[in-house]
Formats: structure tokens, sequence, C-alpha cells
């Protein structure tokens, strides 16, 4: 009699305990275990919310619009800010705001002080932007200012590198068919996922994302996606392969969840939708 209460009592203490004992494994995961299809939704498990910011209520950059998850049932989110590339506005990279505020981030689409700002200025944009977003938005409760990634298309990919080169403390960068005049980037400590399209014309992958990426330290996280058959404007409308990796990247490194590791490693062949993916698996 005393053994069949006590089983129950057992069991109960484990069940309670399972939660704790993984949280304090990994306290940055959210989100259920992912699977391919989850992470190739158009909408991942968090419901989100959005809000704009003026660019007369900043410095240092242009405004933009804030988007995330609506619970802090799980608590802090690790953050990102994406910049447009050459003479695009928020608009340009807009989707890719809620499709990645839903995985279970706080996600900040900036506009540029100018849309003729060059790579360098836009890392300082992209900077200012992640510092207005811990610090002053409406928002930075919901955000873990240690867990922070930048992303970018075009010139505001080069900005990227520049960016994570200027602030190693970031967890993951991720330039989208970037430019830079600059080909060399063997200081970047920041885990790079370098994404580059086969057809590009403005920003040749031969010329600019395969250079990035052999450039970055051979010690570091980093890989390198080229698109199949895509240009240099890929990262401007939906594109699933894209969020597939980019939100496997940022999983990975800005929350260190190791359930996207997957996705990542064994690194993917070559298919209809990827000319070619290179990576330094398994990753530290």
């Amino acid at each position: 009699m005393q053994l069949r209460r006590l089983i129950p009592a057992v069991a109960l203490l484990l069940t309670a305990a399972t939660p704790t004992a993984i949280a304090a494994e990994n306290p940055y995961e959210r989100g259920p275990a992912p699977t391919n299809s989850s992470i190739e939704a158009a909408r991942g498990p968090f419901a989100t919310a959005s809000t704009s910011v003026s660019s007369l209520a900043v410095t240092g950059f242009g405004g933009g619009t804030i988007y995330y998850p609506t619970s802090t049932a799980e608590g802090t989110f690790g953050a990102v800010a994406i910049s447009p590339g050459f003479t695009g506005t928020q608009s340009s990279i807009s989707w890719l705001g809620p499709r990645l505020a839903s995985q279970g981030f706080v996600v900040f689409t900036i506009d540029t002080n100018s849309i003729y700002d060059q790579p360098d200025s836009r890392a300082s944009q992209l900077l200012a932007a992640l510092d207005y977003l811990t610090q002053r938005s409406t928002v930075r409760s919901r955000v873990d200012a240690t867990r922070l990634g930048v992303m970018g298309h075009s010139m505001g990919g080069g900005g990227t590198l520049r960016a994570a080169e200027t602030r190693p403390a970031l967890q993951a960068a991720i330039p989208l068919t970037g430019w830079h005049t600059d080909k060399t980037w063997g200081s970047v400590r920041v885990p790079t996922l370098v994404i580059g399209a086969e057809d590009d014309s403005i920003a040749p992958v031969s010329s600019h994302s395969e250079p990035f990426y052999s450039s970055l330290p051979a010690t570091l996280d980093k890989a390198y996606l080229e698109l199949n058959g895509a240009d240099h404007f890929a990262p401007n409308t939906s594109n699933t392969t894209i969020a597939k990796y980019s939100i496997s990247w940022l999983k990975r490194f800005i929350d260190n969840d190791t359930r996207y590791e997957q996705f990542l490693c064994p690194a993917p062949g070559r298919s209809l939708l990827i000319e070619e993916y290179r990576d330094t698996c398994p990753h530290s």
C-alpha cells in the first residue's frame, strides 16, 4: 500500500522537475521543438504584434518597425535588427519582420538616414537601432540585451558584416546578397551565415559573398548558402529558403538552441533551391 502511494508521488516529482532541468540546461529555448515544416511555415508558433518607430523619435538611424511576440510567458527574447539595401526602405525587407518574430524573436526592420547610405553607415545605424531597441523602445522589457543579431540586404548586408566586426558581442550576423568594397573579414568574431544568389549581377557571389565567407576566420562558426537561380533581389520578397536557414542560424546562435542544429549540420546538399552550401560543422 505504501509503495503504491509512493510511485505517483515520485512520478509527480519527476514531472515537476523535468521542465526546470531543461530550462536550467538552456534558459533561452523558446517555442516547441522544431520540425522542417515548422521552420518553413509562413508563421511560427508565436502570435505577434508590431509598433512603428518614427525617425523623429530616434537618433543614429531612420526609424522603422518593431515586430515582437505578444506573449512573454516564456521570458525575454533575442532580437535582430535588419537593414535594407541601397535605395531601399524597410518595406523591402518587411516580410522578415513577422516571419522571424513569430518564431520567437524581437525584430527591428529599419529605415536608414538616407536611401543612399553606404555599407559602413548602415553598420552604425544597425547598432544604433539595437541600442534604441534595448534601451529606449516600448518593447525593451521583452528583449534580452545580451542576445542580439544583425541582418541586411545588399549594402545592408555589407553593413551587417561591418557591424559584426565592430561589435563582437553580437551573437549572429546574416548578410543577404551583401555588397561591400571590403572583401576581407578576418577579424569578425560573430557567427555569420552568408547568403548569396547564383544569378546576382549587382553583387556577384564570385566577388562578394564567396570572398566574404572565405575571408572569415576558419575557426569561426560560419556558413555559406547560395540560392539556386536567384538574383540580387531575392531577399526582397518572401523566400522560404532564406527564412528557413536564417531562423535556424538565429535560433542556434542567438538562443543557443541546439534543437536547430539538425537543419544546419550536416550541411544541406545541392538542390533545386540551393546551388551550394558550405559550413564549418560541427558548430562550437
